[in-house]
C-alpha cells in the first residue's frame, strides 16, 4: 500500500495539523509504519504503545522501539512540534531559513539549539542511493567566500572552491549537484566530483580548463565551449553560472555568509531544495528522517567539524579540513 498523506499547503494548515505533540506523534507513527508496527527483535506481531516513553514494547520479548530512533530527532529533548516547524520552514520557504530566524520563529531560548536542529535536518538531505545526473550536463567551478586579498582565478586564496553540475533539457534545467572540492585538479573535478555525480555516457560541457581533459577516457562525451573572453564562455555555460549566482545570493541573503567548514551542509540544502522545487511538500518527512534511517551529528561533532572525530557533512571530501 502506498502512503499518500495530506501535506500542509500553508502555515495555517501546518499549525492546524500539528498543533500539539500528540498530533506530531500520530504523524510519525503513520509515516514510519504505514502497514502497522511490527517488532524487529522477534517474530511477534503484537506490541503495545507506551505513551509516556513514546515507544512500542514487544509483548513477547519485551524489547523497546522508540519513536525517534533512527531519525534525526533521536535522543533529542526538543519537542517534536519544534522539529516539525523547522522541517516545514526549511522545505517550503523559498529563501529557506537561518538559525537566527528559526530561533525567533520557534521561540527557542538558545541559538546553539536552533543551529544544531537545522544542521541535523540538513544531514538527512543526501540520500546514499540517489541517482546520478544524466544527459547533457554543464559543469564548472566557483569560489565561495568573502572578499579577501590574494591570487585570483582557480588559485584564489582564502576562499572555498565549489564544483557544480546541472542537467540541461532544452532551455530548462532539471537537477543539480554542488560539492566542495580541494582544488581544480583532474583528481578533484573528474574522479571525486563528476564520476560520483554524473552517469557515464553523458555529454559534459565545460570550459577549456585542463582539469577536465580526462573526461573522454572516463567514459564521458566532452564538449569544450569556446570563447575569446570569459564572459563569452560564461554565456555558453549559462545554466551552471545561473546556479552559482542563485547559490551565492541565497548564502549572503539568508545566511549572511557561512563558514567554509560547514559550507557543504548548505550546498546540500540548496541542492535538495533546487531538485525538489516543483514539489517541496514531500520533502518534509525526508529531512526528519521518517522515510529511511538517518544519521545526524551531535552538538559536539558539529563544533568539531574539520578536526579529528568531528562530523563530516555528507558530500564533503574526507581530506578537506
Amino acid at each position: 500500500m502506498t502512503r499518500n498523506p495530506p501535506y500542509p499547503k500553508s502555515q495555517f494548515e501546518f499549525h492546524r495539523m500539528f498543533f500539539c505533540e500528540e498530533a506530531c506523534v500520530a504523524h510519525m507513527v503513520e509515516a514510519r509504519w504505514p502497514e502497522g508496527f511490527a517488532g524487529p527483535f522477534c517474530d511477534s506481531q503484537k506490541s503495545y504503545w507506551v505513551q509516556d516513553r513514546n515507544a512500542f514494547k514487544c509483548a513477547k520479548c519485551g524489547e523497546w522501539t522508540y519513536l525517534t530512533e533512527g531519525t534525526v530527532m533521536e535522543k533529542s529533548k526538543t519537542p517534536l512540534c519544534t522539529w516539525f516547524l523547522g522541517a516545514y520552514l526549511m522545505t517550503t520557504l523559498t529563501p529557506g531559513i537561518s538559525g537566527v530566524q528559526f530561533q525567533r520563529q520557534a521561540g527557542i531560548g538558545r541559538y546553539e539549539t536552533a543551529f544544531q536542529i537545522l544542521h541535523k535536518l540538513r544531514s538527512a538531505m543526501v540520500a546514499p542511493e540517489r541517482s546520478k545526473l544524466s544527459g547533457e550536463i554543464e559543469v564548472d567551478e566557483t569560489f565561495i567566500g568573502g572578499e579577501k586579498e590574494g591570487k585570483r582565478g582557480r588559485g584564489a586564496l582564502g576562499k572555498t572552491l565549489v564544483a557544480g553540475a546541472v542537467e540541461v533539457v532544452g532551455k530548462h534545467t532539471e537537477r543539480c549537484r554542488l560539492q566542495v572540492v580541494i582544488d581544480a585538479s583532474e583528481e578533484s573535478l573528474v574522479n571525486e566530483f563528476i564520476k560520483l555525480n554524473v552517469e557515464k555516457g553523458s555529454v559534459i560541457l565545460t570550459d577549456g580548463w585542463l582539469g577536465y581533459n580526462a573526461l573522454p577516457k572516463k567514459g564521458y562525451a566532452h564538449v569544450v565551449v569556446e570563447g575569446e573572453a570569459p564572459k563569452e564562455v560564461a554565456k555558453q555555460l549559462m545554466h551552471v553560472h545561473r546556479l552559482f549566482g542563485n547559490l551565492k545570493t541565497w548564502l549572503l541573503g539568508t545566511h549572511h555568509g557561512v563558514s567554509g567548514k560547514h559550507l557543504q551542509a548548505y550546498l546540500n540544502e540548496f541542492t535538495f531544495r533546487y531538485n525538489r522545487r516543483g514539489d517541496p511538500w514531500r520533502s518534509f518527512d525526508t529531512i526528519l528522517g521518517l522515510a529511511s534511517e538517518a544519521e545526524a551529528p551531535t552538538y559536539d561533532q558539529l563544533y568539531a567539524v574539520g578536526r579529528k572525530g568531528g562530523w563530516v557533512h555528507p558530500g564533503r571530501p574526507q581530506g578537506l579540513v
